[in-house]
């Protein structure tokens, strides 16, 4: 999928969150690459067009340049999260700066990354590090998940992935 990064030509564009997260999880796990990955997160950041039809379009684009891999493509522009998080989630949020500052919300610290290719090979963006990943530890990144959702995300992936440190909440 990298080797084909650049047909996806959106703006600050990253893979992200659990395709990359639960890859490493099914490899230290011994498991099928694709055990439990639902989508394949894709975000990128464009504030100068902020329609939920601007990223329905890009996000359908995506679909089918990549129709050919067994998840769907999960797209999102970081740039709009604020207008539609609130009536979703229950809080207001302001609006990311960039992607990379919108990854450093995702939920845990071991989701919260990004990987795209640069010209030195491969860029990655952790701003928790990589040491929860590699580690199968899972920690909640509370800069705006909520208990509850971290408490349904981790009963899924503890199904899925028996091997995770899920840390409590308030641990």
């Amino acid at each position: 999928m990298l080797e084909r990064w650049a047909d996806i030509g959106l703006p600050d564009a990253w893979l992200v969150a659990g395709a990359i997260a639960q890859t490493v999880w099914n490899a230290k796990s011994g498991l099928p690459p694709e055990h439990g990955i639902r989508d394949m997160d894709i975000v990128y950041f464009d504030d100068t067009d902020l329609s939920a039809e601007a990223e329905a379009a890009e996000e359908a684009r995506i679909r089918t340049l990549f129709s050919d891999i067994p998840v769907k493509a999960d797209v999102k522009n970081e740039a709009r999260v604020h207008l539609w998080y609130e009536s979703r989630f229950g809080t207001a949020i302001p609006p990311y700066k960039s992607a990379e500052d919108a990854i450093a919300t995702f939920p845990t610290t071991a989701t919260a990354i990004g990987v795209r290719p640069g010209e030195g090979g491969l860029e990655v963006t952790a701003p928790f590090g990589l040491a929860d990943l590699c580690a199968m530890a899972v920690r909640p990144n509370k800069a705006q998940v909520s208990a509850d959702i971290y408490a349904a995300k981790v009963a899924r992936w503890r199904e899925l992935w028996p091997a995770l440190d899920i840390r409590p909440w308030n641990g």
